[in-house]
């Protein structure tokens, strides 16, 4: 299986974001655990999207916890040091790695 070719890094972190919240929501269980971990419901889901750290925590969230990080990384043809690079892609801390 060859990797996906990854977008330019402007548009890196964005797409990426875009697609982890995307790979979230086809999965009522995936989707559940998020909107609990964040406090978000389908109520609010829409509007904190606008906000500008968004994207940005839906990348902590998979790189928070690896089994979510690799399928994620599978169901796109990436490696998860390209889910990372996409995170890190935004600027500030990266979230701490689990031991």
């Amino acid at each position: 299986m060859s990797k996906r070719r990854l977008p330019p890094r402007a548009d890196l972190g964005q797409s990426t974001a875009i697609a982890a919240l995307s790979f979230l929501g086809a999965d009522p269980d995936r989707l559940a655990r998020f909107l609990s971990v964040t406090g978000l419901g389908p109520h609010n889901l829409r509007q904190a999207a606008t906000g500008p750290g968004f994207l940005v925590s839906v990348l902590d969230y998979l790189a928070a916890d690896e089994r979510l990080l690799l399928a994620f990384a599978a169901d796109q043809g990436l490696g998860p040091e390209d889910i990372l690079l996409a995170r890190d892609s935004f600027g500030g801390a990266s979230p701490p790695s689990e031991p």
